[in-house]
């Protein structure tokens, strides 16, 4: 049974209860794929997503960042013969366009790898994201646009919910008619396996226009 990771941010290295999960999740590691949310900028190397790996002791034979670099067959091979697959953080919008363009989103969720996402990695896992210009993007109309759709859930990831709670509210309380979202912040984590949702660190569920912090279970 795969398991899936929705990430926040985390500035040191992962919390031991993640080490552990990660380690009995993760027992393939031939090759791992990375997802680049700035693919034009060949720098966006993902040292910092990989070195929480390193630090856990997860280490890969083989290390592969998918960007424009990558010729779109070759990264399609990538992510069908990736052990995991990691959706890097950084721009939100830049890696769902780059996901359509490379027609990646399909064979991710086909995949039988670990998939795991930090902040906009995350973001782009879930079913659907609210982009609006009050979380950042640089945008005139608030717009509510497709991820790959891993789980039927919305993930608003490395935001900070309790000094912003009303406009959360007035973002989202239509968005969260029609489904589930979890906000977090940074040292966060959502594991997904199965039917079952564990949760590390402060992450709230939003559900009909109704809030509630979530207990940790990690």
């Amino acid at each position: 049974m795969k398991a899936h990771y929705y990430l926040g941010w985390f500035n040191s290295f992962f919390p031991e209860n993640l080490v552990r999960l990660l380690q009995e999740d993760i027992t393939d590691r031939k090759s791992l794929a990375m997802i680049s949310s700035n693919p034009s900028n060949y720098e966006d190397d993902g040292a910092t997503e990989r070195s929480w790996l390193d630090q856990a002791g997860i280490k890969f034979d083989e290390y592969h960042l998918i960007n424009y670099h990558v010729q779109k067959e070759d990264a399609q091979t990538k992510i069908k013969n990736a052990s995991v697959i990691f959706l890097l953080g950084g721009n939100t919008l830049k890696q769902n366009v780059f996901l359509m363009e490379y027609e990646l989103s399909n064979l991710i969720k086909k995949s039988s790898a670990v998939v795991m996402g930090a902040s906009a990695g995350a973001i782009n896992m879930s079913a659907k994201c609210l982009c609006s210009k009050n979380f950042g993007y640089k945008v005139e109309m608030s717009s509510v646009y497709d991820g790959i759709g891993l789980d039927n859930f919305s993930v608003l990831s490395h935001f900070d919910l309790e000094n912003n709670i009303a406009l959360f509210q007035s973002e989202l309380s239509v968005l969260s008619e029609e489904i589930n979202i979890y906000a977090s912040n940074k040292d966060c984590a959502l594991r997904v396996k199965g039917e079952k949702i564990d949760v590390l660190g402060s992450v709230f569920l939003f559900s009909h226009s109704k809030i509630q912090k979530l207990d940790e279970t990690l």
